[in-house]
């Protein structure tokens, strides 16, 4: 299933299906532009969410938009989406927490250019160590962040969410200044470069360092929430929030344009939640793409984005430095 969805996402293609409307409601069509590559994870989730919607009233169609920084995607969506448009948008803390301090000149557009309507999904990160470290959890790595050693991390991008999840863990176990963030140009590139000793550790989604995990390469050292993993094969991997460090889970909101009618966006939350509530979406997101369902309320959206903003003005000098 995974490589059926991989080769539709990649050749970009526009997701479908013949959509029965409930009680004999009129057919809708709405557009999902994911500001990411096409074979990203936002775009995956929301191929499969397209599979099941024929299940219910509405029609999701995604196009993903392989452009080079979301915020230039995301940009060109804000000036040609008007209000009642049927076009979403997926965003998250990458532009809100991290773009919106470290580069507001690429933004044209805030929060209150959107209306939330529901998070496709919550991502919790993972922090790999080459296995030849022995370093199994976040014991051993605080008495490795003792010893003054350079901690080279492999991370997807050099100011990503996963560059100030490690900012963040190191510099609060008061080892910032060894930290050397390697960054590399795709989530799965960073995975790997752990087991191929370019580093000697990696922050990564846990379905991308899974294989080298498997083949024996590295050790999962602790994951970024607040309790140890419930789910799949890291189950029972330590949270670092149990340890008092900080953390973020990566997410990926859907948004319409602001000013679309809030009967319109409630219904719409409502199609997301039902699809994100199917036991088939809910295992597979689980099993195949360790993801998270994590349906939130606009609070706790503007709550994670807040928790993220300040992670990155305390640890922004060892990312940017």
């Amino acid at each position: 299933m995974k490589k059926r969805l991989l080769s539709l996402t990649l050749a970009v293609v526009m997701a479908a299906g013949a959509l029965a409307g409930c009680g004999g409601a009129k057919k809708q069509s709405w557009k999902v532009t994911c500001p990411w590559a096409p074979s990203g994870v936002a775009a995956m989730v929301s191929q499969k969410a397209a599979e099941k919607s024929p299940s219910y009233s509405e029609k999701i169609t995604l196009v993903a938009e392989a452009v080079k920084g979301d915020a230039a995607t995301v940009n060109t969506w804000v000036a040609d989406t008007k209000a009642n448009s049927k076009e979403l948008v997926f965003a998250g803390e990458g532009l809100f927490s991290i773009t919106s301090i470290l580069d507001p000149a690429k933004m044209q557009f805030d929060y209150s250019n959107f209306a939330y309507v529901e998070n496709l999904y919550s991502s919790i990160f993972v922090l790999s160590a080459d296995k030849g470290l022995g370093i199994e959890n976040i014991e051993d790595l605080e008495e490795f962040a003792s010893t003054g050693s350079e901690i080279s991390v492999a991370v997807n991008g050099s100011t990503s969410s996963e560059a100030f999840l490690a900012a963040a863990l190191f510099g609060s176990m008061g080892a910032g200044d060894k930290v050397k963030l390697v960054a590399y140009t795709s989530a799965a590139e960073a995975a790997q470069a752990v087991a191929k000793g370019e580093t000697s550790f990696a922050v990564s989604h846990q379905s991308q360092i899974l294989e080298t995990y498997q083949q024996g390469g590295v050790s999962i050292v602790c994951a970024f929430d607040e309790k140890p993993l419930e789910h799949g094969p890291f189950a029972g991997v330590q949270g670092v929030g149990e340890f008092g460090y900080p953390y973020f889970r990566n997410r990926c909101f859907v948004m319409a344009c602001a000013g679309t009618d809030a009967e319109k966006v409630a219904e719409l939350k409502k199609l997301y939640d039902d699809i994100l509530a199917d036991e088939e979406v809910k295992t597979w997101l689980q099993d195949t793409m360790l993801l998270e369902v994590d349906t939130m309320s606009e609070d706790q959206v503007k709550e994670h984005i807040e928790n993220v903003k300040n992670i990155v003005n305390e640890y922004k000098d060892i990312v940017t430095g």
